[in-house]
């Protein structure tokens, strides 16, 4: 079943909308946004950890001359469902991203993943490879060798929703400075978390790296890879992007000046690339 919230229509054909897609066999209530023209080649955003499609507002009109952006909150994030008794481990994430995108009617579609969406991007196209055409990754780091920030303190469910003092400390090190003005729909995405859902999506994460390292997996894939990373990212070490040349024919971009989040410090940095990347590799609908 699809519900619909409607849009604005030009020339007969939806250019803005958003839905809500319940997924079979009762695997949860998808929220999906759809911008563009319908005819575009497909680009699909996925969102990082505790965060939603709203984190990509900024870079969304940006792409939408040149693209059919489609947005998902995975399971647990955002406005989509919060089930307890469903699995969040990333290939079930990759799967409904993939049901999400059958159910629109998209055959193809470049991917891209910010952080750890970049993570499930990788998945779908390990499921998928038929449906995605490339893939581009925002700070996604390729091991957990990389990793530096410190844990999180913030994930006693007895003190659930966090603080703001401490959600700010948590949502401190997505950017690149600290101090940072962080839009306060972000700490909303983890409010409207539950314990559940916020810390096994994180294990989630670690134990699909834990696996196998990222461009391990993108090596045999075969897919052609952007990397796009803030070069002063305080969560990821940023010369790890480095890791990702192993991948035949993979491009690296660093960008000066900017953290873990370039897609909401520097939206047009970050689109410039990307851009320059689907210009080659996006397909156009049929």
């Amino acid at each position: 079943m699809t519900v619909s919230d409607g849009g604005p229509y030009v020339n007969g054909r939806a250019e803005s909308e958003s839905s809500i897609l319940s997924l079979n066999d009762g695997d949860g209530d998808i929220y999906v946004c759809q911008d563009g023209p319908r005819d575009a080649p497909a680009l699909l955003l996925v969102h990082g950890s505790a965060s939603s499609t709203r984190s990509w507002n900024p870079m969304v009109p940006l792409l939408t001359g040149s693209h059919r952006v489609i947005r998902i909150d995975l399971l647990g994030h955002g406005r989509s469902a919060k089930p307890a008794d469903r699995s969040y481990a990333i290939p079930d994430q990759a799967r409904r991203a993939g049901e999400a995108l059958d159910r629109l009617g998209v055959e193809h579609a470049v991917v891209v993943g910010h952080s750890s969406g970049g993570v499930v991007a990788i998945a779908l196209a390990e499921q998928r490879p038929e449906l995605v055409t490339a893939l581009a990754l925002v700070n996604t780091g390729p091991s957990l060798d990389a990793f530096i920030a410190p844990e999180s303190a913030a994930t006693d469910p007895s003190q659930w929703p966090p603080t703001d003092e401490q959600l700010r400390w948590l949502a401190s090190t997505g950017f690149s400075r600290p101090g940072y003005r962080i839009p306060e729909e972000l700490l909303d995405d983890v409010r409207g978390m539950t314990h559940h859902t916020f810390t096994t999506t994180m294990r989630a994460t670690r134990s699909y790296l834990e696996q196998r390292a990222l461009p391990d997996r993108l090596a045999v894939l075969g897919k052609p890879l952007l990397v796009i990373f803030g070069e002063d990212d305080r969560r990821w070490r940023s010369s790890s992007a480095s890791d990702y040349r192993a991948v035949p024919g993979s491009k690296v971009e660093l960008l000066p000046g900017l953290g873990h989040s370039p897609l909401l410090e520097d939206p047009q940095r970050t689109a410039t690339p990307l851009l320059a990347f689907t210009s080659v590799h996006a397909v156009r609908a049929d």
